[in-house]
């Protein structure tokens, strides 16, 4: 793990992590199906995007309310944010459907579905599902990182806006850029030996990272914000404007190199 990261909160429970991965590949199988069946009848592609959003949230809040009820609290990207939850120590942090524009272009695979447990604000277990690929990453069992590709570093940005704290890293590094979609696909193309860094800046929120965040440091990743310092969870404003998570080898030079970027 990068010296700058900070470790899972050691207080989720193996039901936790196990609750996580399974919420995450139920949502993901919903989306699978409802974008097949909207597929074939044609659907507006804006109406696919709607209906995946409202059919995930209600599902992960569902299955979310035993949670509720015994004491947790939840932020979602779809769901009106109660800030009761700042009482809480332990917080659902989930976006249903990320990636929606890839979602609404079939036949993409670059979209996912987070579900994250913070306690006390700082990651502790959590699952990301790419359901188009049938895989879920999940904090335990946690993925294995691959072993280094050995060329030059591969930097992951936006397809259509392109973040300019990774072009700036990309010419540090002299490294190439590797276009994807959906927060949860560019960090787990990690995990999946497809990149090497994701740097990204210029806005997300809390949902669009802690999942992330949560299986890379799981796995060994570096996972901070590009200053260095740590990503904290459930605050009052849930704008989360940057991200890094790399390889841990790579963590110093990225690091080094993103302390000259002034945005």
């Amino acid at each position: 793990m990068g010296e700058h990261s900070v470790p899972l909160h050691p207080a989720a429970t193996a039901a936790d992590h196990r609750q996580a991965g399974e919420l995450a590949l139920e949502a993901g199988r919903l989306l699978v199906e409802l974008r097949a069946e909207q597929s074939a009848a044609g659907t507006d592609p804006k109406q696919m995007k709607d209906a995946g959003d409202n059919r995930s949230n209600e599902l992960l809040l569902e299955r979310l309310e035993p949670n509720v009820a015994a004491g947790d609290a939840v932020l979602s990207e779809e769901a009106r944010d109660d800030l009761g939850r700042l009482d809480h120590e332990r917080v659902w942090i989930i976006d249903p459907l990320d990636g929606t524009r890839e979602f609404g272009e079939v036949p993409r695979t670059d979209w996912a579905v987070h579900v994250a447990l913070t306690i006390d604000g700082q990651p502790a277990a959590g699952a990301v599902a790419l359901p188009a690929l049938e895989v879920v990453f999940t904090t335990s069992p946690a993925p294995t990182v691959p072993a280094p590709s050995g060329g030059r570093p591969r930097l992951v940005v936006s397809r259509t806006r392109p973040p300019a704290a990774a072009t700036f890293l990309a010419e540090r590094l002299d490294g190439d850029l590797v276009e994807m979609g959906s927060a949860g696909a560019k960090a787990m193309a990690i995990l999946r030996g497809d990149v090497d860094v994701y740097a990204h800046s210029g806005g997300q929120y809390e949902w669009d990272s802690c999942a992330p965040v949560a299986v890379a440091l799981a796995a060994g990743l570096h996972a901070s914000r590009i200053d260095g310092s740590p990503l904290r969870y459930n605050n009052a404003d849930p704008y989360l404007p940057d991200l890094l998570i790399c390889r841990p080898e790579l963590a110093d030079a990225a690091l080094g190199a993103l302390a000259a970027f002034d945005e």
